[in-house]
């Protein structure tokens, strides 16, 4: 069914053909995973980019959408089709973990010269990398005097533009605790902004995890959490394995609540706590069909 309506509105009957057209662009383009009970969200979706490019219907805009100039109008819709949750210091437990068991090495290590770089991947509106910060500057209030820097990136740019205007509205930073937001953002009215300490640490930067990586490492901490659930099975293990070559030897990856390492990836790390991974050295164990040529 087309979902152009006679008074002019989209319909969003996204049928089942066009759901896995739309499913398999999203695969190869994020490699995100759409189950088929998500249609009727994704056809609702899909609504906002067919009024924004000015397609009558689905059809025409999926006949776009394989054309070679369809570019940036598949970031756009990857952009819809993800889900950007957040809040600050999600998952207290990582960051209790961070500020007792990682972090004194590593202020250490830059108080002595040297370098430290925590990765923030799939950072969404800019919550988890501001959350690194603020616990990195309250044990280590010089810390963007020293080679000390956090990358944050994230495949939507829509979204790393909040992050990087460091602007929330007020109820969003309810469960941080009073000193600390006084501390690191001043009162905007109706918004509190991310101050100028905090945004000295962090770099955004636009990155597919399922395309290129434009960054060498090494990493001491890689935070990547409620990402890869989105992605299916053969594609998760294909991450696990681009993180472990990116950490150093005890380097810490923190993962989501839900998410599980694969048996090969979980062969090269140690459990530091839940959801929490240390990397072992040496290299990534082989697959066990390879070990057994």
């Amino acid at each position: 069914m087309s979902p152009a309506l006679q008074d002019g509105t989209l319909s969003t009957d996204l049928s089942r053909a066009e759901f896995e057209r739309v499913a398999a662009i999203a695969r190869s383009e994020a490699g995100l995973n759409l189950s088929p009970g998500k249609r009727p969200m994704i056809s609702s979706r899909l609504a906002q980019r067919l009024r924004a490019t000015g397609h009558a219907d689905f059809k025409s805009y999926l006949a776009f959408l394989e054309t070679a100039e369809s570019q940036e109008e598949r970031r756009k819709l990857v952009n819809v089709l993800t889900t950007n949750v957040s809040s600050f210091f999600r998952e207290a437990h990582h960051f209790r973990t961070l500020e007792t068991d990682v972090l004194p090495p590593l202020i250490e290590r830059a108080r002595a010269g040297g370098r430290v770089r925590i990765w923030s991947a799939g950072c969404s509106a800019g919550q988890e990398p501001y959350s690194i910060a603020m616990a990195i500057l309250s044990a280590f209030p010089d810390a963007d005097r020293h080679d000390i820097r956090i990358l944050a990136s994230d495949i939507d740019e829509i979204v790393l533009e909040t992050a990087r205007r460091g602007r929330y509205a007020g109820k969003q930073l309810q469960e941080v605790d009073l000193a600390l937001r006084q501390q690191f953002f001043t009162d905007e009215g109706e918004e509190l902004a991310a101050g100028d300490g905090l945004k000295a640490l962090i770099s955004f930067r636009r990155l597919n995890l399922v395309g290129d990586w434009p960054i060498k490492g090494p990493f001491d901490v890689i935070f990547c959490r409620n990402v890869v659930i989105y992605f299916d099975a053969a594609t998760q293990a294909a991450l696990w394995p681009r993180f472990h070559s990116l950490l150093v030897p005890g380097g810490v990856l923190f993962v989501g609540h839900s998410e599980r390492l694969d048996a090969r990836s979980a062969r090269a790390f140690v459990s530091a706590g839940v959801t929490t991974w240390k990397r072992l050295a040496g290299p990534l164990p082989p697959h066990p069909e390879e070990g057994s040529r």
